[in-house]
């Protein structure tokens, strides 16, 4: 498989694997691999019932879709890589509405960013956010908040951690990469979040199969829940180093150590080849071969909510 050289941009020693070079990209358009199905968009389940109200004492995960969930916990309100525009770039329009109204959502404590991909890092939903709303942020990407006017913004590398609102932040490693313009490869850092206050939750943001699954269950024992992607997996020969599939949720799910999961990053852009629900079926296949209790298997619906 043909293979560009390694970017050279800040953070391209923490690649894991080489990046998909022009040939691959050619291979994957002549095969028809880039053109998305949406034949199952009417099965995509679509829950949009409002917020429930919580207490001090709850906490709540909500899937707005993709990779936003508010997190709920401990009197705090957390958005995690929020996007709620109908399209972003080089991608066909969104397939299924924000699970809650942007309007309907509780004053926003905190902001977690997993890195710079454009379904990701939305910048029209940023430019609604009140300005002095704290944003958490990998390393290298503070500047692009701080250039649109946001006052409190910390940037972290891998094992870093902060505190904001009473909750702890560890930013942790991922098996992924970044970009945003033809010359920022791997300009800023990537990677996932634990968040402790008096639950543990973990959100993965991107990320390949690897072992810093493995090593972030060791360091930050007792995952609650485990916020993990199971789509934009196809083909796999193209995405494998920098997706995992619904088998590889599950397994990374046990190396975390987590007791539920909680599904995202898919039925909401057409990214890549499978069918849009098979990324939900899978899921629950695997999670049912790898005998795990089928109540630890949060297969939100988007805009649904529950309560740990």
């Amino acid at each position: 498989m043909a293979r560009v050289l390694m970017p050279r941009g800040r953070f391209a020693d923490r690649l894991a694997a080489p990046l998909p070079g022009f040939g691959d990209v050619m291979r994957l358009m002549w095969a028809g691999a880039g053109r998305p199905l949406a034949d199952d968009v009417d099965r995509v389940p679509v829950l949009r019932t409002g917020l429930p109200p919580v207490t001090a004492g709850d906490t709540a995960l909500t899937w707005v879709g993709h990779s936003t969930y508010l997190v709920r916990t401990g009197g705090v309100s957390v958005l995690t890589d929020p996007v709620w525009s109908t399209r972003i770039p080089g991608v066909p329009r969104r397939v299924t509405p924000p699970g809650v109204a942007f309007s309907d959502l509780p004053p926003v404590d905190a902001v977690v960013i997993s890195h710079n991909h454009y379904d990701h890092l939305d910048a029209p939903t940023i430019a609604r956010l009140p300005r002095r709303t704290p944003v958490l942020v990998p390393l290298g990407l503070g500047r692009w908040f701080r250039a649109r006017g946001f006052t409190r913004v910390v940037e972290l590398d891998w094992w870093e951690s902060a505190e904001v609102a009473g909750l702890r932040f560890d930013f942790v490693p991922a098996q992924h990469w970044s970009r945003r313009g033809l010359h920022d490869t791997c300009a800023s850092l990537w990677g996932g979040w634990v968040i402790t206050g008096d639950r543990r939750l973990y959100h993965a943001g991107d990320s390949g199969y690897g072992p810093h699954f493995a090593e972030i269950g060791r360091r930050m024992p007792g995952i609650d829940a485990a916020m993990v992607p199971i789509g934009a997996y196809a083909p796999r020969w193209f995405m494998r180093p920098v997706h995992i599939d619904p088998e590889e949720a599950v397994r990374a799910v046990g190396d975390l150590g987590a007791r539920r999961a909680a599904s995202m990053h898919w039925g909401t852009f057409r990214l890549t080849r499978e069918p849009l629900t098979e990324p939900l079926t899978r899921l629950r296949k695997a999670w049912q071969e790898a005998g795990r209790d089928p109540a630890d298997l949060w297969d939100l619906a988007i805009g649904e909510t529950r309560f740990l």
